[in-house]
C-alpha cells in the first residue's frame, strides 16, 4: 500500500514543507488580528478550524497518506482560509499577502500549472472583494501583489519540479533495482528447483555423485561466474584404509588427473580436517600450504579451495571439494549456491543409500527364504521322509511276517506305531517353528516355554527357560517374533551339533532400553575363529542366520565358545529408538 501512495506522491517532502508554511500563516494571521484587536469569534473559529485541519494533515502525512485527493483538499482549505481571513479584515489590501499560502501550496503540490492557476485565482478573488469595498485600491492590489505572487509562486514551483523529477528518477531506479532483484530471485528459485529435480531423478549412487558435480558447474555458469571451466571439483567418500581406519577417496571428480583418483587422504589436518571437525563448510585461500590437499597433483595451480561436509545427523558420507586458481573465486553468493548443492546432494545420497539398502535387504530376504526352503527340505529329508520310508518298509515286513509268526508281527506293528508317533511329533515341531501361533496369542515368553516342551517331547532335549516379564512390556510384537527365531536357531544348533545335556535360554533386561537374549549349553563347544573362517564352504547357514536376524532387530551378536567348554550365544536387543542410536555409537 505504501508503494501505491509513493507512486501518486513521488516527492512526499512537499507535504511537510506545506505543513510548515501553513502553521506559519496560521500564526501570522493570529498575530495580525491580535495586534489590530480584531480577534472576534469569527476569526477564532476560522483559526481553530484551520489548526484542526492542519493537525489532521500532519497525522495523515506521518502515516504516508499523501494521495493526490488529500492534497487537493489541503489546497482547497488553504484557499478557503486565505479568502475568509482576507474578507474579514477591515482593510483587505493590508491582508493581500494571505494569498501567498494557497499559491505556495499549489506550487509545491502541482508545480508550474498549480502556481499559475493559484496566482490567477487569488488575484481574481481578492480583486473582486477590493472592488466591492474599496475600488480605489484595486490598482494598488494588482500592481503590488501580482509581482509578489509571481516571485513567491514560481520559485516554489521550480523547487518542487526539480525535487519531483529527482524523486521520480530515484523511484524509477529503485523500481528497476527491485525488478532486477526479483528477477534474480526467480532465477535462483528456478535453479534450485532444477537442481532438486535433477538430483531426485536417479537413485543410482554413482550417478548422484556425478550429477552433483555437473550441477555445481552448471549453476555457477547460470550465475555468470567467470572461469568456471577452471573449477576443480571432487566428491571424496569414506572408505576403509589399509590399517582399517577410515580415509577419504575420490569417488567422482571433474578435471582431476587419473593418478589422484587412487590417493587416500586421512582427513586429519588442514582444510579437510576443519570441515570434518566443525561439520560446516570451510574456505581456504592458501591451498598450497595445505598438507593433505597439496598431495593432489591436479590442484597444483589452485590457490583457493572450498570444502563442504556431506553429513546428515550421525551419518557422515564424505566431503564435497571445490578448488580454483583464483583466490577470490569463492564469493559469498557462489559459496551459498554450492552449499545448496551440497545439502541437496546429501539428501540424494541418503535416498540412493536407502534404495541400495532396500535392494540388499530384498536380496537378503530372498536368500533367507531360499535357505529356509532348503532347511525345510533337509529337515524333511533327514527326519519325516526317512521315517515314513522306514514305516513303509516295516509295514511290508510286518505283512509278510503275519503269515509265519503272528506274535512277532504284532510286536513289529507296535514298533511301527511308535515310529509313526515320533514322526508326527517331528512334523508338528517343524510346523511350530515355521509359525508359532502361541507367539501371536500369548507372547514371546510363552512361545519359548512351548518350544522347550516340544524339544523335550520330540528330541528328549532339556531346555530351560529363564525370562524376565519386563522384557515383554518393552519389546515390540514384530521384534518378539525375530527374537524367538534367533533363540530357536541357537537352540536347534546346540541340539544338532553340541551334544549338550542341557540348554539354557535367558531373556532379561541388560540395562535401561537394552534387553539381552542368552542361549548357553554344556556341550562340546567349538573354535569360533576356525569355523567362521571357512563357514561359506559349509552346508549349514546357522551362524549366518543368527547374524542376519540380529541385524533385523538392530542388535549386537556375540558367540563365545571353545572346544570342551560349551557355547554361549548373546544378543543385545535395543528396546527403543534411543537405545538403537546408543548401539550405533557403541555406547
Amino acid at each position: 500500500m505504501i508503494t501505491d501512495m509513493r507512486k501518486s506522491a513521488p516527492w512526499p517532502l512537499a507535504d511537510w514543507i506545506s505543513l510548515v508554511v501553513r502553521w506559519a500563516f496560521i500564526a501570522s494571521v493570529s498575530l495580525w488580528y491580535a495586534i489590530h484587536n480584531m480577534l472576534d469569534s469569527k476569526i477564532l473559529i476560522l483559526i481553530v478550524g484551520m489548526m484542526i485541519t492542519n493537525l489532521a494533515a500532519t497525522v495523515l502525512t506521518a502515516a504516508y497518506q499523501t494521495m493526490t485527493v488529500l492534497r487537493v483538499l489541503y489546497l482547497l482549505s488553504d484557499f478557503a482560509f486565505a479568502t475568509i481571513a482576507f474578507y474579514l479584515g477591515n482593510s483587505p489590501v493590508n491582508l493581500a499577502w494571505l494569498g501567498l499560502l494557497p499559491t505556495a501550496t499549489a506550487a509545491l503540490y502541482f508545480q508550474w500549472v498549480g502556481a499559475i492557476l493559484a496566482v490567477v485565482l487569488n488575484l481574481s478573488i481578492q480583486a473582486f472583494i477590493v472592488y466591492r469595498r474599496q475600488p480605489a485600491d484595486l490598482l494598488i492590489l494588482l500592481g503590488f501583489m501580482f509581482p509578489m505572487y509571481t516571485i513567491v509562486g514560481l520559485p516554489f514551483a521550480l523547487i518542487s519540479e526539480l525535487a519531483n523529477s529527482s524523486a521520480k528518477t530515484r523511484y524509477q531506479n529503485t523500481e528497476r533495482l527491485s525488478n532486477t532483484t526479483q528477477k534474480r530471485e526467480r532465477e535462483s528459485r528456478r535453479l534450485i528447483y532444477d537442481l532438486i529435480s535433477a538430483l531426485s531423478a536417479t537413485l543410482n549412487y554413482q550417478r548422484v555423485l556425478e550429477t552433483s558435480l555437473n550441477l555445481s558447474e552448471d549453476t555457477l555458469k547460470e550465475l555468470d561466474a567467470p572461469d568456471v571451466d577452471h573449477l576443480f571439483s571432487a566428491v571424496l567418500l569414506y572408505s576403509e584404509g589399509a590399517d582399517q581406519s577410515p580415509t577419504l577417496q575420490i569417488a567422482a571428480a571433474r578435471h582431476i588427473v587419473a593418478e589422484d583418483r587412487d590417493l587416500n587422504l586421512p582427513g586429519t589436518s588442514g582444510l579437510l580436517a576443519h570441515a570434518i571437525d566443525e561439520g560446516a563448510p570451510s574456505l581456504s585461500r592458501n591451498l598450497p600450504a595445505d598438507a593433505e590437499l597439496s598431495q593432489l597433483a591436479s590442484l597444483n595451480e589452485c590457490r583457493a579451495a572450498f570444502c563442504l561436509p556431506l553429513r546428515a545427523g550421525l551419518d557422515a558420507y564424505g566431503i564435497l571439494l571445490f578448488a580454483h586458481p583464483s583466490v577470490n573465486f569463492f564469493t559469498p553468493d557462489r559459496r551459498e549456491v554450492l552449499e545448496i548443492v551440497a545439502k541437496q546432494s546429501v539428501i540424494a545420497i541418503q535416498n540412493s543409500r536407502l534404495y541400495q539398502d532396500l535392494e540388499q535387504e530384498k536380496n537378503r530376504i530372498m536368500e533367507i527364504q531360499e535357505e529356509s526352503r532348503k532347511k525345510l527340505a533337509r529337515d524333511l529329508h533327514d527326519g519325516p521322509t526317512q521315517a515314513i520310508s522306514a514305516i513303509a518298509m516295516r509295514v511290508n515286513f510286518a505283512r509278510r511276517l503275519m503269515e509265519r509268526d503272528f506274535k512277532a508281527a504284532s510286536e513289529e506293528l507296535y514298533k511301527i506305531e511308535e515310529l509313526a508317533r515320533r514322526t508326527t511329533k517331528e512334523i508338528r515341531h517343524m510346523l511350530f517353528t515355521l509359525r508359532p501361533l502361541v507367539l501371536e496369542s500369548q507372547g514371546l515368553i510363552a512361545t519359548l516355554e512351548s518350544m522347550a516342551e516340544k524339544m523335550k517331547e520330540t528330541f528328549n532335549q532339556n531346555v530351560t527357560i529363564q525370562a524376565d516379564s519386563r522384557v515383554m512390556s518393552e519389546m515390540e510384537p514384530a521384534k518378539q517374533a525375530v527374537v524367538f527365531y534367533i533363540a530357536e536357531e541357537a537352540v536347534n544348533n546346540a541340539r544338532k551339533h553340541a551334544q549338550a545335556h542341557h540348554i539354557w535360554v535367558r531373556l532379561k533386561i541388560l540395562r535401561e532400553g537394552l534387553g539381552l537374549l542368552e542361549v548357553e549349553d554344556d556341550g562340546i563347544g567349538f573354535d569360533v575363529d576356525s569355523v567362521g573362517a571357512n563357514y561359506e564352504s559349509r552346508g549349514s547357514l546357522g551362524m549366518i542366520n543368527l547374524r542376519e536376524r540380529t541385524e533385523l532387530v538392530n542388535g549386537m551378536l556375540r558367540i563365545d565358545s571353545a572346544p570342551g567348554r560349551g557355547t554361549r550365544v548373546q544378543v543385545v536387543i535395543p528396546l527403543n529408538e534411543e537405545a538403537v542410536d546408543r548401539i550405533r555409537r557403541g555406547i
